[in-house]
């Protein structure tokens, strides 16, 4: 007779367990997003000394790819020497770029300003314009520029400033997957409130400032590691 063959039963797979979703903007996590950014920065202002609105418009310009405190060490004595939207409309572009050299890309930084001190001028009787699509007319102004502008000098929330720091906020505690700082902006702008928008800009830039730097942040002195888990977390 043929013998049987003992066959093993079957093993079950084992279903693994399903992983939460975890939602990055809920409202509570955002909330203690803003707590800790409360509590760090109660009094966060622009980090570009101005005293009206074309000063920092013409700070701004200046401040790409630029430290602020290099900013801070030229504008000055160019604001001494050319007090009024009229006297850098009347400037060649070429002599303006040695005043700013130090600052970096000084030939298009100079050609911009001057470019927008004339629009002004001519375009807005002299006054740096108070809406964000005049604002983005100007020579040399995209929405950062121009929501640093209406949100410091005039206090209008337009949306919110999304420099460097900004940028690598929203990745890092996975509050925007875009690639492009406007979209970056809009993801931002639908989770933060409105009355916090120019506060917020203001807060994260100096939390990137200070903390959360590109390369090494103190992520165990930061009060929002709990809530992280960005890949190059420090601890």
């Amino acid at each position: 007779m043929p013998q049987k063959t003992s066959q093993k039963p079957a093993l079950k797979k084992v279903a693994k367990p399903k992983k939460l979703k975890i939602d990055y903007t809920s409202r509570a996590r955002m909330n203690k997003i803003f707590a800790a950014l409360d509590k760090l920065f109660p009094n966060a202002q622009c980090a570009l000394k101005h005293e009206n609105a074309f000063q920092l418009l013409v700070a701004t310009i200046l401040s790409a790819q630029c430290t602020d405190t290099r900013v801070n060490m030229v504008t000055p004595g160019l604001f001494q020497k050319y007090p009024t939207p009229q006297d850098f409309a009347a400037l060649r572009p070429e002599v303006l770029a040695e005043d700013i050299r130090s600052t970096g890309f000084f030939r298009n930084k100079a050609r911009n300003i001057v470019g927008a001190a004339q629009k002004i001028v001519s375009d807005f009787g002299g006054q740096v314009p108070r809406t964000m699509e005049e604002l983005l007319s100007l020579p040399g102004v995209a929405r950062k520029t121009a929501n640093v502008v209406l949100g410091t000098a005039y206090g209008l929330a337009t949306g919110i400033v999304v420099d460097t720091h900004v940028f690598r906020f929203a990745h890092r505690l996975k509050l925007s997957h875009e690639k492009a700082p406007e979209k970056v902006e809009q993801d931002l702008m639908k989770i933060v409130p409105k009355e916090r928008w120019i506060t917020f800009s203001h807060q994260v830039i100096w939390f990137g400032r200070k903390i959360c730097f590109a390369r090494k942040p103190l992520c165990a002195t930061c009060p929002i590691e709990k809530i992280c888990d960005a890949p190059d977390k420090t601890v």
